[in-house]
């Protein structure tokens, strides 16, 4: 056979959507593809709306990668609130506004219920009733979480009069369908993204420098420092945490802390990036959670567009803090249980969204005493270092039940760190995994690096020349291949 020959039929088949194979940002796939879409999308960039088909193609073409025909529940999505969203705000008559509002609600959540929470219903119902639980054959759709929040949002903007619906079709299939942030978020806001979309295609130098940067940490993060660390510790730990020492359980832990947060930011990072590098911006979604003083000040790091999107359509519909402190503090615990809910079908999820939601009722309680801090340096900064590792560790708790196969599974973490820690065995383990370990420590300096040194970091890269940035991705690249294990690692937040 010659060398230059092309199997036509295992071509057609890496551009087929395979279950096994989800078109990630950091696949090969991805690299050879995206090049191509950028060419095209530089050729139309003076044009409007070829230009947006174009994209909107392109976006469902990424979502059909991941989940096959399901990218038709994105098209009917973006249809169907579009046309609500107009006959809301033409319409005056308050019942029948809010009935329209309704229905966009139980066309969005009545979607997420569907796939998302039968299968635990049924569970539920199977359990009450003592007969066998057989689940239901439903596949749940990639990210479908995202684009339902994100398009609920700009219905319930509509309504509220905080928001101008577009025109045209294609200006809000868009917006709902922008492939960097489509399958794991950020969940981009209509207010902040929309008014961009009106104007001329410019990525400025520091725009593109950013975006080269973005793009880089986030493949730092997932592809080597989260994809290493999973395969080679804290999976095994947690598919069998009696197997090992409660001091190898802890490590898997903070092993888990890192992974998730250098997943999921480094998954934002590089949407971020690439949205840059296309001439549109997103707000950050992660500011170095892990340096949090408080749970309350943890919210305002992690998963920001979430926390946010929670706090604006959850907890003030329900009155906020507007109905008095027992009512904030019952807001505040349901927000948090749906929020839990969101990320899984499972008690597990609940119950971490009710350890955040008693943690930041006991929080506002204690900010409330209006407890003044110390005035001594040391002493203060004794206290927020305190006040840091005690946060962590809350955050590392709740990490073991949202991460643990089942509830057994997590009591069995907990009992092997408290009843059989065995620090004896130390230097054995630190030997043992002295790659893990040593990627779990950089990720930590980096994650606490300070702000101005990052800043001076992004600075570097948007002033080298083209040829620079090249080098610095390529490496990145060739290092990726090095520590690359022969399965796919898809980003955690794919299943929610």
């Amino acid at each position: 056979m010659n060398m230059f020959d092309i199997d036509i039929h295992k071509l057609a088949e890496q551009f087929a959507y395979n279950p096994d194979e989800p078109l990630l940002f950091n696949s090969g796939f991805f690299l050879l593809l995206f090049p191509a879409f950028l060419t095209g999308y530089i050729l139309l960039s003076k044009t409007h709306r070829p230009k947006f088909l174009f994209v909107i193609l392109f976006s469902l073409y990424f979502y059909y990668k991941s989940s096959g025909i399901y990218f038709l529940l994105l098209l009917s999505t973006t249809v169907i609130d579009f046309s609500l969203a107009q006959f809301i705000y033409k319409t005056h008559t308050p019942w029948k506004r809010s009935s329209l509002l309704a229905l966009s609600l139980i066309a969005n959540l009545g979607l997420l219920g569907y796939f998302k929470y039968t299968n635990f219903l049924h569970e539920i119902f199977s359990t009450a009733a003592g007969i066998e639980y057989v689940p239901f054959d439903i596949f749940l759709p990639v990210g479908i979480s995202f684009f339902t929040f994100q398009s609920l949002s700009y219905t319930i903007d509509v309504y509220r009069k905080r928001l101008q619906p577009v025109d045209h079709l294609l200006d809000y299939a868009f917006f709902v369908s922008f492939f960097p942030q489509l399958v794991a978020g950020p969940i981009v806001r209509a207010t902040e993204f929309l008014p961009q979309l009106s104007k001329p295609t410019f990525v400025s130098r520091e725009m593109f420098g950013r975006g080269v940067y973005l793009i880089c940490t986030g493949l730092i993060k997932k592809a080597i420092i989260s994809n290493y660390i999973s395969l080679n510790f804290v999976d095994r730990v947690f598919e069998n945490p009696t197997l090992y020492t409660g001091l190898e359980n802890l490590f898997g832990v903070y092993g888990y802390a890192l992974q998730i947060y250098c997943d999921f930011s480094g998954y934002s990072d590089m949407a971020i990036g690439i949205a840059l590098l296309l001439g549109f911006q997103f707000s950050i979604n992660f500011d170095s959670p892990y340096q949090a003083k408080n749970i309350t000040d943890f919210w305002r790091r992690w998963h920001i567009s979430l926390s946010t999107w929670l706090r604006d359509y959850v907890y003030i519909s329900l009155g906020g803090n507007r109905k008095g402190k027992v009512r904030t503090y019952v807001n505040l615990m349901l927000t948090m249980l749906l929020g839990g809910l969101w990320h899984g079908a499972a008690f597990r999820f609940i119950l971490w969204g009710g350890l955040h939601g008693i943690a930041l009722t006991v929080h506002k309680l204690y900010s409330s005493l209006q407890i003044s801090p110390p005035k001594n340096q040391t002493i203060k900064s004794a206290s927020n270092f305190f006040s840091i590792l005690f946060t962590f560790h809350f955050v590392c708790l709740g990490w073991i039940f949202f991460r643990a196969l089942s509830m057994d599974a997590a009591q069995q973490m907990i009992n092997q760190i408290v009843g059989h820690f065995n620090p004896q065995v130390f230097l054995e383990f630190v030997f043992g995994y002295r790659s893990v370990l040593f990627l779990m420590v950089l990720g930590y300096i980096l994650h606490f690096i300070p702000a101005g040194i990052e800043r001076k970091a992004e600075v570097w890269m948007t002033n080298i020349p083209l040829a620079g940035k090249a080098a610095v991705v390529l490496s990145i690249i060739l290092l990726i291949i090095q520590t690359k294990s022969a399965s796919v690692q898809p980003f955690i937040y794919f299943q929610f």
